[in-house]
């Protein structure tokens, strides 16, 4: 299951929005550009690069990170509130936290999160997430997840990376530790006092540091780090099981979206036992089938083989058979005339049948005979009589069609013979 990796851009400083210094006015404006990696099994970079939305890859699933820089950490206790009023409860917990209104800020909780206990809640700028979202879903991107770049935990991880690669001097730490994620300029005596080793009771801090950015790392901490290419610390980062996507800005899938998101999950890797189990019994169905349906061929060969073989064993005169029912019911009509016996549709037959369930007392007005049917005059007969002289037909296999005064018998088909 493909994979697509967002770096979405951190947030612009002030001065910076409009490229004149001091332009505070100037509104956000969503990137040109974004980096991205995709990876065919979601643990390899296949491709990586930086363009527009509309030309980047399609992939099954799509992850967006935050950069850590824009992202604030607060441990508070979860609220114990329904899941509707459950953002304005951390909001009114974290008022006081807060560097900005709390309508200008977007709160998402840790996954797994239970009330009354304690948990983490990521608080970021909302119009700058949601300006940035939606330039991707405007290009047809939609975004799945949103993970933060880096999250509390345990070892402590530290990355070192250049926020611009043509500045040697925009060195940056992302430093990810038990009690938050801190973003700083490794430079001076006060970052050498922090990044000093641990205490004897803490465990080791792992570094890394992108390819441009090892030397200046390694000089740092005076130690060798981790070789980890931006690509792959994207990666590493989608493998979170953060979605900042909480709240108003939750996927809510519909139609199509919904469909989508069921066969990704079908997709996935939990599923291959059934997936595996469906080919079973649709490549078992497929030959059972077959051979029910060869079995019946089979059968209906045999049968007539069966009639051909009694056609030429009753009548050797007839060679050539092309429907050898047809063929038996001609030949048996042609043995019985020349033997005088009338048929089952003669007139006399038809006559016998007909005299049989006449009605007492109903005149005849006149008769016309044709091969197979015989047309009665009844005048005026009413429906009672008529009715009741078809019923009494009926049960002898044949039909009696009206026309006006006339009446018609005719062999029904399937009926006697």
């Amino acid at each position: 299951m493909s994979l697509l990796v967002i770096s979405l851009a951190p947030r612009p400083h002030l001065g910076a929005r409009s490229g004149a210094p001091g332009d505070a006015a100037a509104p956000l404006r969503a990137p040109a550009e974004f980096d991205y990696v995709l990876s065919r099994d979601g643990l390899l970079a296949a491709r990586h690069g930086r363009c527009a939305p509309a030309l980047m890859p399609k992939a099954d699933t799509v992850v967006a990170v935050a950069a850590a820089a824009d992202l604030a950490w607060h441990r508070v206790s979860l609220p114990k509130a329904p899941q509707a009023r459950l953002r304005a409860a951390l909001a009114g917990v974290l008022e006081e936290a807060l560097l900005e209104d709390t309508e200008d800020t977007h709160l998402a909780v840790a996954p797994g999160a239970s009330a009354g206990n304690d948990t983490w809640v990521v608080a970021m700028h909302r119009a700058w997430l949601v300006l940035q979202l939606g330039a991707l879903e405007a290009a047809g991107i939609v975004v799945d997840r949103v993970v933060p770049q880096a999250e509390p935990g345990e070892p402590a991880r530290g990355h070192f990376q250049l926020d611009n690669p043509e500045d040697d001097r925009a060195l940056s730490l992302v430093w990810a530790r038990p009690d938050g994620v801190l973003v700083l300029r490794p430079s001076g005596t006060l970052m050498r006092h922090w990044l000093a080793g641990p205490g004897p009771d803490q465990p080791p801090t792992l570094w890394s540091a992108e390819p441009a950015a090892v030397a200046a790392a390694e000089q740092g901490l005076g130690q060798p780090v981790e070789v980890l290419s931006r690509a792959d610390a994207a990666l590493q980062a989608a493998q979170s099981a953060w979605n900042l996507r909480q709240f108003d800005l939750a996927n809510r899938p519909r139609g199509v979206r919904a469909l989508r998101k069921g066969w990704r999950s079908l997709s996935g890797p939990a599923w291959r036992p059934l997936r595996v189990g469906l080919a079973v019994l649709v490549l078992v169905q497929l030959v059972g089938l077959n051979a029910w349906a060869w079995k019946q061929r089979h059968e209906l060969r045999a049968a007539r083989a069966e009639q051909v073989a009694l056609l030429q064993a009753t009548f050797p005169n007839v060679r050539a058979v092309l429907d050898a029912p047809v063929q038996m019911q001609r030949e048996t009509e042609q043995l019985r005339a020349v033997a005088g016996r009338p048929g089952d549709t003669d007139l006399e037959p038809m006559l016998q049948a007909v005299a049989g369930a006449w009605p007492q007392g109903r005149p005849l007005e006149g008769l016309r005979f044709e091969p197979g049917q015989l047309t009665l005059s009844v005048g005026g007969w009413p429906d009672e009589d008529i009715a009741e002289l078809s019923q009494q037909l009926e049960p002898e296999g044949w039909r009696i069609e009206r026309n006006g005064p006339q009446l018609t018998l005719r062999r029904a088909p399937g009926g006697r013979s």
